[in-house]
This record gives structure tokens, C-alpha cells and sequence, in this order.
């Protein structure tokens, strides 16, 4: 399959380190991704899956192990634009308008107005908001403010989209919309996506596979594959997906029973 799009080795993380509140929140963390791959992280609450993912985006350091993007460091990965992230707040701001919104990453990478708002109103078809560009956030609903998000993290191409928690907020009927928005964004463009959630029918609905990780200090238990075919809104009543929400579930029981 190429490089992978992601390689954690021996990847630990203690916050504080050499202090007496040392907090360590990860340990031991070996992860290939692939490129193409949809992953999710899951597991108990403080278990680090947060954490793994802002170590992959650069927004902190590992205290140990190493992390590398297409075979580059995680560092150079951002400064390469190699990844988008999108997090459970949309991170909108509201004084600009969508499109502007959309285009700030490309403003500030030194994009011509021009092929700003080129790149904008594909971004803006992509994500099925084509007449709301000139609306502000404000004046949208929950879904379609995370839709802009995701156009934003977008905008620059990015071949890894890192996502904490994105639906999280939502109700359930919105954020089952919005994951197969997501489906059909990340099959069109070929993205690779690592994904931090806390809902199991979630997980098992839009990835190839599932980390399921310890409670803290963070351990990989287990990795479940996902082989559930192209999905779309009757995979939910599928056997299939039933199993696999089973044995997510059951993995998670054994990870929250240890001591």
C-alpha cells in the first residue's frame, strides 16, 4: 500500500514529567496507519485518545518514542501541511463569513484571492453548503457548522484529516447524518482519517478498524477490523454491524475490568 500514513513507536507521553504531579497518559503506544484507512480511538474516559492524536498532529511532543507522518517527522508533517484536524467545536469565527472561514488556512499559507474562492466554493460543494458561503456561522445549525469545519480542515488537501470527537455535540439523528457525510467525503478524496470517538455504533460505522485503548496510562488492548462494505443508512440494521458493536463493547468491558 505504499508508505504508511502514520507510524507511532514506543510512543509515551507523561505530562509534567520529572515532577511530583507527573500525570503519564499514554505509554508504549506502536500504531501503523495506512494510507486510505479510516481508524478510530476509543476507550474509557482519560485514556489518552486525545492525546495520541495531538501527538500525531504535533500540538504536543511524546516524552518518549516517536512519531513519523508519510515518513517525515510529525513536525515537519504540519509544517508541510500534510494533515487537517477538526474538533468537536467547530472553531468557527464568527465575525467571518463561511467562505472566509473556509479560506483562512489558505490566507495565511499566502493563496491568491482568486484561487481562495475557487477553492472555497469547491469546498463548500463538497460539504453540500453551496449557498450558505456568505452566511456566518452563527447562522447555522450545529451539523452544518461542523460541515464547515471539515471543509476548512480540508481546503489545503490535506492527504490526513485527524479528527477529536467531531459529532460529539450533536444529536443523534444530526450526527448519524454527518457520519455518512463524512463517509462520502473521505471515499471521494481519498483521505486518510484518525478519529477519536466515544461511541461504539460510531466507530464501528465508519472505520476499517478500532483501537481500543486501557484506561490511563494509555496501552493499545486491542485492534478490531471493521469489514462491513461500503456503508450507507442500512449498515445500522445490518448483523453485521451488530457483531461488531459487540465486539467493540465487550472489548471495552475488558479494558475498564482490569485493574
Amino acid at each position: 500500500m505504499g508508505e504508511p500514513a502514520i507510524v507511532a513507536s514506543g510512543v509515551t507521553k507523561t505530562f509534567n514529567h520529572g515532577t511530583d504531579n507527573a500525570v503519564t497518559a499514554l505509554t508504549d503506544i506502536d500504531l501503523s496507519v495506512e494510507p486510505g484507512e479510516f481508524v478510530s480511538l476509543i476507550g474509557p474516559s482519560g485514556c489518552g485518545k486525545s492525546t495520541m492524536l495531538r501527538i500525531f498532529g504535533d500540538l504536543i511532543s511524546p516524552t518518549a518514542g516517536s512519531v513519523e507522518v508519510f515518513g517525515k517527522s510529525a513536525a515537519q508533517a504540519r509544517l508541510d501541511r500534510d494533515y487537517g484536524m477538526a474538533f468537536q467545536k467547530a472553531g468557527l469565527f464568527d465575525w467571518r463569513r463561511v467562505r472566509a472561514n473556509i479560506e483562512l488556512p489558505l490566507e495565511l499559507a499566502g493563496w491568491s484571492k482568486d484561487k481562495r474562492a475557487r477553492r472555497s466554493s469547491e469546498m463548500l460543494s463538497l460539504v453540500k453548503l453551496p449557498d450558505f458561503g456568505n452566511h456566518y456561522p452563527w447562522q447555522l445549525s450545529g451539523g452544518m457548522q461542523q460541515r464547515v469545519a471539515i471543509a476548512r480542515a480540508l481546503s489545503f488537501e490535506p492527504k490526513l484529516l485527524l479528527m477529536d470527537e467531531p459529532f460529539g455535540a450533536l444529536d443523534e439523528m444530526t450526527r448519524e447524518h454527518m457520519q455518512l457525510e463524512l463517509l462520502r467525503i473521505y471515499r471521494q478524496l481519498g483521505t486518510t482519517v484518525v478519529f477519536v470517538t466515544h461511541s461504539i455504533p460510531e466507530a464501528a460505522f465508519l472505520s476499517d478498524r478500532v483501537v481500543v485503548l486501557s484506561p490511563r496510562p494509555g496501552r493499545i488492548h486491542s485492534i478490531i477490523g471493521v469489514d462491513l462494505g461500503r456503508r450507507d443508512e442500512n449498515t445500522r440494521e445490518s448483523e453485521g454491524f451488530f457483531r461488531k458493536t459487540t465486539q467493540i463493547r465487550e472489548a471495552l468491558r475488558s479494558v475498564e475490568a482490569m485493574p
